[in-house]
């Protein structure tokens, strides 16, 4: 009725005077906050009558018990039985709260209104009894006034029946004074009309202030049910969000599994949704998400179901019904939709026989059988499965320890051998990651390469890579090691996620590695994604006096345009070109017209996913400069590189030589400077 009233635009007087004084029933949500306010205020009212009540006790030795005015405890007791009644209430009181408010007290949840007014009313009667004995000795009433007001705070009903309670207590007690109250000599005695008038006045303020705390609390426990109904209520739509379905599932998935039925879990995602929200503007995307809630609470009409975000949603169901209700989902919005052709809908599935299960976790192994059908238009369903699961958990896996991997070393650079094509020595290598974890064992760059870049956290692999490379180099160098020129791989994100060409710098300059030993790898698909951004890197790193290299040439579609608008000291020809080889004169001549482009735009060229005598050969013929393939070594750590440039298995070329005496001469000239 409460809120019937406030949503009124107009109101009759009895509406008004039926909202005021409280004739109608309380929801269940605002009894219950009403209740749980009573209880929370006796736990903080009795811990200060247990004080006051200790300390009046204590008077009461201190006068009659040392003084030795009481011959016997019994006597004691008879002067104090007030004090420990009420103490003893008080004690009980608290106790019932204190488990009250921590949920320990479930079974008498529903008493609390009852045992609050017991209370109320030990007090009512220890005032009573008390201030009686103190106007019978022409004292004032202040004990009974005390626990009225005592009242008022921890039993807070409805506003006729604090008038009804409040008024019968104070009419009650001025009744007790003016026929059963006598002086000690026997004298009858009788209430004062100056003092009625104004404990009259205490108990109308009483009632008002009974009054305006209960609609406060009114007010306070309404404002509460709406955020937590809005907490649990996508805006939008207007169907439970997840944390709204969290609260019935489980108890929805126990009610399918005693029915012998197999709960499953069903996400929605309307697939080329965002085309569409592009095409007509935000107001026609949200309609669309309208209908496609409608859409789903009518086909799953009495389950659970939840908009999650964006065009995506979940749905609680029995695995029988599944499917043919989920087709009946995509038919009805094609139709709705049908001129749109484009328009979707692909489901992922989880079963499950644990009803304790969060929708959450679920819905997240959905989603991920779900995303297999991202290019398969001829599978409208996917459930996830024991493959699925695998991949999940290391996903998890992934995701939740590529900083402790990076920490505690986990994460190492493997090298693969670049090799002078002419005479097949070794010129440099490319540093590639490998993670080796304590759990799982080997694992491969294509296990977690991927899900790093997805989730954007590659950059934390790419300057550990980075670090490792140098802090390698540096040990070498101060060994008197032979150190290769190692090629970086620089990814797209790695220019958004941080300053990688600062980054760089800053990794050489703290391990004092001179820049002809690195050259930066960039990919050709980071280069049509952020054009102006990376023409900026390049430019750093040019200036800097870093060699820059384009890899993956020929993998994308924008070659071309790329070797147009950048500068590169490097061509790396995509292994793509290698595979099929044999035989394949096309590849041959694309080839060759990709190393002579290089040779006009003066840019050296590797190529790599070389594997065969046949692929050396015409690569050496054809004129580029540097080979990369298992034909001349897997990646491997750098102690087994310098074992075989040990063993000659490697041979130094002699660029690498130059660049190695030039160092040494370097290194000398510094340290006979410093002498001098």
């Amino acid at each position: 009725m409460g809120e019937q009233f406030e949503n009124k635009e107009r109101y009759s007087l009895w509406d008004w005077i039926r909202y005021f004084f409280g004739f109608y029933k309380n929801p269940p949500y605002i009894e219950e906050r009403l209740k749980e306010a009573d209880v929370r205020s006796a736990m903080y009212l009795t811990v200060a009558v247990i004080g006051i009540e200790i300390w009046m006790l204590l008077r009461y030795v201190k006068r009659y018990v040392i003084t030795g005015k009481c011959a016997t405890i019994g006597v004691f007791f008879h002067y104090t039985k007030g004090y420990w009644l009420l103490l003893l209430a008080s004690l009980v009181i608290f106790t019932y709260s204190v488990l009250y408010m921590t949920g320990h007290m479930k079974k008498l949840r529903k008493h609390s209104r009852l045992l609050i007014f017991l209370y109320m009313a030990c007090g009512v009667y220890f005032g009573v009894v008390q201030s009686f004995s103190d106007f019978s000795k022409g004292k004032m009433i202040i004990c009974f006034l005390t626990m009225a007001l005592y009242g008022t705070f921890i039993f807070v009903v409805r506003p006729f029946i604090s008038i009804l309670l409040m008024g019968s207590v104070g009419c009650g007690f001025v009744y007790l004074i003016n026929h059963y109250a006598f002086d000690k000599s026997g004298v009858q005695l009788h209430m004062e009309s100056g003092d009625l008038v104004n404990y009259t006045t205490f108990f109308i303020s009483l009632i008002v202030l009974y009054i305006t705390i209960y609609f406060q609390r009114y007010r306070d426990a309404q404002k509460a049910f709406r955020l937590e109904v809005a907490n649990k209520t996508d805006a939008l739509t207007g169907i439970n969000n997840v944390q709204g379905m969290e609260e019935k599932s489980e108890e929805y998935l126990s009610y399918l599994l005693s029915q012998g039925k197999k709960p499953v879990f069903l996400v929605f995602n309307v697939k080329n949704f965002q085309t569409y929200n592009d095409r007509y503007g935000y107001h026609g995307g949200d309609l669309l998400l309208k209908n496609m809630a409608r859409i789903i609470s009518e086909v799953f009409e009495g389950e659970v179901y939840a908009r999650h975000a964006a065009d995506k949603f979940l749905v609680i169901t029995d695995m029988e019904h599944a499917e043919p209700r989920g087709r009946l989902v995509k038919r009805r919005l094609q139709e709705l939709y049908e001129s749109e052709i484009y328009l979707d809908v692909k489901v992922g599935a989880f079963q499950t026989t644990d009803p304790t299960v969060s929708p959450r976790n679920a819905m997240d192994r959905a989603r991920y059988a779900m995303n297999r059908l991202k290019n398969r238009d001829d599978i409208f369903i996917a459930e996830y499965d024991e493959e699925n699961e695998k991949d999940y958990i290391l996903r998890h896996h992934i995701l939740n320890n590529i900083e402790n991997a990076v920490r505690d070393g986990y994460i190492q650079p493997y090298y693969q051998p670049v090799m002078d094509a002419k005479d097949g020595s070794i010129c440099g290598c490319e540093a590639l990651a490998r993670w080796i974890d304590p759990e799982l064992g080997f694992l491969s760059p294509g296990a977690f390469v991927p899900i790093l870049e997805e989730s954007r956290q590659i950059h934390k692999l790419d300057r550990c890579i980075m670090e490792s490379v140098l802090r390698q180099m540096r040990s070498t160098l101060d060994a008197g090691g032979v150190v290769l020129p190692v090629s970086l791989n620089f990814s797209r994100l790695d220019f958004e996620l941080m300053d990688a060409v600062g980054e760089l710098d800053e990794l050489m300059k703290k391990y004092e590695i001179p820049k002809e030993f690195i050259h930066v790898e960039i990919t050709e698909s980071a280069l049509t994604e952020n054009e102006e951004g990376l023409h900026q890197a390049v430019d750093r790193l040019h200036d800097m006096g870093y060699v820059v290299w384009l890899d993956d040439f020929g993998s994308g579609y924008s070659s071309l345009n790329v070797l147009k608008d950048f500068r590169f000291d490097l061509l790396k020809i995509d292994m793509v070109f290698l595979k099929a080889f044999s035989g394949n004169e096309n590849s041959k001549v694309i080839i060759r017209s990709i190393i002579e482009l290089a040779n006009s735009l003066h840019m050296k060229t590797l190529t790599e996913g070389v594997e065969t005598d046949e692929a050396v050969e015409f690569l050496r013929e054809s004129g580029c400069e540097r080979l990369q393939g298992y034909y001349y070594g897997k990646p491997q750590t750098y102690e087994e590189i310098s074992a075989k440039m040990k063993t000659g298995t490697y041979q130094i070329s002699r660029e690498l030589q130059d660049i190695q005496r030039q160092l040494a001469k370097e290194t000398i000239g510094t340290c006979e400077g410093a002498a001098t």
